[in-house]
């Protein structure tokens, strides 16, 4: 025992001469391991502004992880598709105007392989849709042996082209959402959010400080297990009350109460700032913006070619129901 209390007041003595980082240490590592009595309790609506922005940062987090999709061109291209460098070389626009000067199989096939352009074409889901039903388009013309064209493949061929702007449109969509969304809640997040943890660490370091100096003048920086050790200690405490402290101990548990407070009052006047900004909703409003914008521009698209469709589709029926007819009289 008299071990102990020959370490109690080495470890107490020491208190004054290392470092406050050390310090501090020490103040956290005795509040982990229950030693610590007079902890400083930080205001309640300061605690509530922690949680509400470890809520904000909860979902900054969650959404980012999902719409940082929309920085991967091939997020919705499909993995089981397995297109070549010929296919990629061209857009369906090119092949389809290259493919209407063509006067032979021959040259046709040439169109659809004809040398790449300044980059490969996207890897979208509506652009992997143009190029399969381009090259359907074109194996269907190059099989047609009757006359005029086979209805299908001129639908599929319109189809090309229209799925071709929709994944255009569909790209132009990912770089506002880039722009406009995901370049503000990375900003919210990086940036305004770590600049609340960078000050709630400050009120963190700040009341550490204020508590490890109260417990080294008042003689209780460290307490070894319990029994005589333990209340020698707190004997010792008491002998050291608040009221008796010298005026060089109470100057500094003073300075150190105006740093917590200080700090404690920036931690607060930047996590409202954080939590106040209309940046993270505006820019929410603008992932909505971008994705109608998308899917009215893919709806004027489509709307465009389906009377076109149809228009071959009731054409084909009326000449198939007219060759049923032939055929049976």
């Amino acid at each position: 025992m008299d071990t102990f209390k020959g370490l109690q007041k080495s470890l107490t003595s020491l208190g004054g001469q290392i470092t406050p980082f050390a310090s501090r240490t020490l103040q956290y590592t005795k509040e982990q391991l229950g030693q610590s009595e007079d902890k400083t309790q930080l205001p309640p609506d300061y605690i509530d502004l922690e949680k509400r922005v470890d809520a904000l940062k909860a979902v900054h987090q969650k959404m980012l992880a999902v719409t940082s999709q929309y920085s991967h061109e091939a997020y919705d291209y499909p993995p089981n598709i397995k297109e070549t460098f010929q296919d990629l070389g061209r857009t369906v626009s090119e092949k389809v105007t290259l493919l209407s000067s063509a006067t032979s199989p021959a040259e046709a096939q040439a169109a659809l392989t004809a040398p790449p352009s300044a980059k490969p074409q996207p890897k979208t889901f509506p652009h992997a849709i143009a190029r399969a039903s381009l090259a359907g388009s074109q194996t269907l013309h190059q099989q047609h042996t009757g006359a005029g064209e086979d209805p299908l493949a001129t639908a599929l061929e319109k189809y090309a082209l229209a799925m071709e702007r929709v994944g255009e449109a569909r790209l132009a969509q990912d770089a506002q959402i880039q722009s406009r969304f995901l370049a503000g809640w990375n900003t919210t997040l990086n940036t305004n959010l770590m600049f609340a943890t960078r000050a709630r660490r400050n009120v963190e370091k700040a009341r550490l400080n204020l508590d490890a100096i109260k417990a080294r003048v008042k003689g209780t920086t460290w307490k070894l297990g319990g029994g005589a050790g333990g209340g020698a200690q707190g004997g010792g405490a008491a002998a050291h009350d608040e009221h008796e402290l010298s005026p060089e101990a109470q100057e500094e548990i003073e300075k150190a109460e105006d740093e917590f407070v200080t700090q404690t009052e920036e931690a607060v006047s930047v996590m409202k700032n954080v939590l106040d900004t209309p940046e993270p909703l505006r820019n929410l409003a603008e992932l909505i913006a971008a994705q109608m914008e998308y899917h009215k521009k893919a709806h004027e698209i489509l709307s465009e070619l389906a009377p076109v469709i149809d228009g071959l589709q009731v054409e084909q029926e009326a000449s198939y129901r007219k060759s049923r007819e032939n055929a049976s009289s």
